[in-house]
C-alpha cells in the first residue's frame, strides 16, 4: 500500500480538550513546586516501608514501557528488515521520546536529593556502586531520552529547513545529511539500551524475595520485564495511531496495523506460558488457587494477556477492534508491572501505601504534558505519514 511522506497534520491546536489538559496542567504545576518547597514527607504518602510511589511506578516503569514502541517497531523495522513498517517508526519515536522524558521528570519528583542528581552522569566518581541496578537504569534512562531525540530530530530538521530564517533554514540543510550519516549508530544504541535497562527494572526486584509476593517474585523477572516491554511498546503504537487520526482527523491505515496483530498475540501468549510454566515449577501454583486478592491478581493479569491474545487472533480488521485489542494488551502489561512495585510488595512492619491527592495531580498533570506535547508537534512537524482516503477500509 501506497503512503503518503510524513507531513505536519496542520490545524487548530486549542479545542475544548488541549483546555482542558491545560487548566490540569496549570493547577498540576503549582502542586510540583508545592513539592519542591515542602519536601515528599508534606506532599506524598512514600514512606521508609515505600520509599517510591506512583510517580515512579506509573511515569517511569510503567511510562517507560508504554514509550518502548520505538524499541518494539525499531526491531521490526531495522532488525527483521520489514521495512513496509517504516511510516509507523516517527510517531513511534516521538510517542517514546515524550514518555522517556515524562519518566525522568519522574524521577526527579521521587528523589528526595533530586539537587545531586547532575551527579549521576559523572561515571568516574570513586563512591559508585558499579553493581547496581538503579545506577545502570539511570545511566541507561539518560543516554537513551537522548538517543530518542536524537532520532526524531530529522522530523523538525526538515521542517525548519523549508521555514524560519535562512540561517536556520542553511543549518538544518547542513546537518540532516550529517544526522544521517550516523543514524545507523544511533539506531543501534536505540536497539540496546532499552533491552538493558527494561530488563533490569524486573532485576531490582531479585534482591525483595522476602518481601515481593511469590507470585511474582522469580528469578526470571527480567525476562518477564523484557516481555512487557514489547507488549506495551506494540500494544500503544496501535493505539497511538488509531487515536492520532480520530484526533486529527486522519485515516489510520488499518491494514499495517493489522500486519501486527500476530506478533502482538505472540508476545502475549509467550509471556503466560512462560509466567504460568515459572510459577508451576517453583511449586507456588497452589498459591494461584487460594481465595485472596493476591490470586485474583494474578489470574486477572493473565487473563487480560490471553484475551488480548485471544482478540488478535481473529479476523476483525477496524479500528474498533484494533483499539480493543491494543487496549487489552496494555492494561495486561500496565497492571503486571504495578503489581510488581506495588500491589504484591509488602515491606512488613505494618507499612501500607495509598498516593496521595498532590501525587494523582502531579502524574495527571505530566500525562497532560506529554499529550499537548504529542498533539503539538505533530500538527507542525513532520511526523505522521497518512494514507490516501480510498485505500483504507476502516474509519478513521
Amino acid at each position: 500500500m501506497a503512503h503518503l511522506r510524513p507531513s505536519p497534520v496542520g490545524g487548530k491546536f486549542l479545542s475544548p480538550f488541549t483546555l482542558a489538559l491545560m487548566a490540569v496542567a496549570a493547577v498540576g504545576v503549582a502542586v510540583i513546586v508545592a513539592r519542591f518547597v515542602l519536601g515528599l514527607g508534606a506532599t506524598s504518602a512514600m514512606s521508609d516501608g515505600y520509599p517510591w510511589g506512583i510517580w515512579i511506578v506509573i511515569d517511569m516503569v510503567i511510562g517507560t514501557g508504554i514509550g518502548s514502541g520505538g524499541f518494539a517497531m525499531a526491531l521490526v523495522v531495522y532488525i527483521a528488515n520489514r521495512g513496509h513498517y517504516h511510516p509507523l517508526v516517527r510517531p513511534a519515536m516521538l510517542t517514546s521520546a515524550l514518555g522517556y522524558t515524562v519518566g525522568a521528570v519522574g524521577i526527579v519528583l521521587d528523589l528526595g536529593r533530586w539537587w545531586n542528581l547532575w551527579k549521576v552522569p559523572i561515571a568516574w566518581d570513586a563512591h559508585f556502586n558499579w553493581n547496581s541496578g538503579l545506577l545502570e537504569v539511570a545511566l541507561c534512562v539518560m543516554v537513551y531520552t537522548i538517543v530518542l531525540w536524537v532520532e526524531v530530530a530529522p522530523a523538525f530538521l526538515e521542517y525548519f529547513r523549508d521555514h524560519g530564517p535562512d540561517i536556520v533554514r542553511r543549518a538544518s540543510r547542513a546537518l540532516l545529511p550529517r544526522l544521517d550519516a550516523i543514524l545507523f549508530a544511533v539506531l543501534a544504541l536505540g536497539v540496546v539500551l532499552p533491552a538493558m535497562h527494561q530488563s533490569t527494572l524486573g532485576s531490582l526486584f531479585l534482591v525483595a524475595e522476602t518481601k515481593l509476593h511469590p507470585l511474582w517474585y522469580t528469578p526470571i523477572l527480567p525476562l518477564l520485564f523484557l516481555v512487557t516491554c514489547l507488549a506495551l511498546g506494540y500494544a500503544a503504537v496501535v493505539v497511538e495511531t488509531i487515536l492520532y487520526g480520530r484526533a486529527l482527523g486522519q485515516m489510520a491505515d488499518v491494514f499495517l496495523l493489522a500486519g501486527l496483530k500476530r506478533l502482538m498475540a505472540g508476545v502475549a501468549l509467550a509471556f503466560v506460558a512462560v509466567r504460568l510454566a515459572d510459577v508451576a515449577l517453583r511449586g507456588r501454583f497452589g498459591l494461584a488457587l487460594n481465595h485472596d486478592g493476591y490470586a485474583l491478581l494474578f489470574w486477572a493479569e493473565n487473563a487480560l494477556f490471553l484475551l488480548a491474545a485471544a482478540w488478535l487472533a481473529g479476523r476483525a480488521r477496524d479500528t474498533g477492534a484494533l483499539l480493543r485489542e491494543g487496549g487489552a494488551l496494555l492494561l495486561a502489561g500496565f497492571l503486571y508491572r504495578l503489581d510488581v512495585y506495588i500491589t504484591a510488595f509488602d515491606p512488613g512492619n505494618g507499612w501500607r501505601y495509598f498516593p496521595s491527592v498532590a501525587e494523582i495531580w502531579v502524574t495527571l498533570t505530566v500525562t497532560s504534558l506529554e499529550i499537548l506535547a504529542a498533539l503539538f508537534l505533530v500538527r507542525k512537524f513532520p511526523i505522521l505519514a497518512g494514507v490516501p482516503a480510498p485505500e483504507v477500509g476502516g474509519r478513521p
